[in-house]
């Protein structure tokens, strides 16, 4: 209990990157979809002119799922420490998987399979790393929740099964300490460090582009928590702002709803507003 103690005040660190700061200016917003039309055509003859027109009905319809996400995500459950390979298949491991992160046990996406291999997703750095490993060094289960952060909309979204279910504006990083994009995950969710951060935090396999050691940390990981403070809290407000130094804040309220987020469930943060 005292290592995971220890592990869990080092974590709180390397998350805390996200003070108060002035918000900037915002990314940009949704562009709006483009409505069909349809000339009238008119039909005549010499003797006579028939004028018929023609109504056209465009109907909309809303897709609850612009980002692609997945309706489900197998994940793996690795069985202590096991050996990574760089590819399907080879001999001689390229690096072993840890069977914990800061006293969690490793919970990671698969995004690839061959007989007997999974490749998945890791937490630790650099951003968007993978590797391959025997399916029999893990035990697999399955998420059908997913999580996108748009930055240009300032907004997260949490789909179930493939479609949308929840959708909060967001604090996100401001133009000099942007939160960096692509594909990451949520490895776990950890008790909060203190009344800003809200209820809890989700940590994500998301590390700073721009911060590599947070008050010598050793690192700089993004993390969707809490506003931090009132002035922060009223900034998001219903449309969201650039005001943090990475990290996703939420309204606590919003935030609470993500309790049901479990570890592996993948995350997307992306930079275009989608109608």
């Amino acid at each position: 209990m005292a290592v995971a103690a220890a592990a869990l005040m080092v974590l709180v660190v390397v998350t805390a990157g996200c003070g108060s700061r002035t918000a900037g200016p915002g990314v940009g917003g949704a562009t709006p979809p483009n409505h069909a039309h349809r000339n009238t055509e008119a039909a005549s003859s010499s003797a006579t002119t028939t004028t018929t027109t023609t109504t056209t009905t465009t109907t909309t319809t809303t897709n609850l799922n612009p980002f692609s996400v997945p309706a489900d995500t197998l994940v793996a459950t690795t069985k202590g420490d096991i050996s990574g390979f760089q590819y399907a298949g080879n001999a001689t491991p390229s690096m072993t998987v840890p069977g914990s992160w800061y006293g969690y046990p490793s919970v990671l996406p698969v995004i690839g399979s061959l007989p007997g291999w999974l490749e998945v997703r890791l937490a630790q750095r650099p951003n968007g790393s993978t590797v391959w490993v025997h399916m029999s060094d893990v035990t697999l289960s399955n998420t059908s929740y997913a999580i996108v952060v748009d930055l240009a909309t300032e907004h997260l979204y949490v789909y179930e099964n493939g479609s949308k279910v929840l959708d909060f504006p967001a604090g996100v990083g401001a133009p000099d300490d942007p939160t960096p994009t692509g594909q990451y995950f949520m490895p776990m969710i950890y008790p909060s460090p203190g009344p800003g951060y809200g209820p809890f935090v989700l940590v994500t396999s998301d590390h700073s582009d721009t911060i590599t050691d947070w008050e010598n940390s050793g690192d700089a990981i993004i993390g969707i928590h809490g506003p931090i403070d009132a002035a922060a809290d009223a900034e998001i407000g219903t449309t969201g702002a650039a005001i943090s130094h990475g990290c996703i804040r939420l309204h606590d309220a919003d935030l609470a709803q993500l309790s049901v987020i479990p570890a592996g469930t993948p995350i997307e943060i992306v930079n275009q507003a989608v109608a």
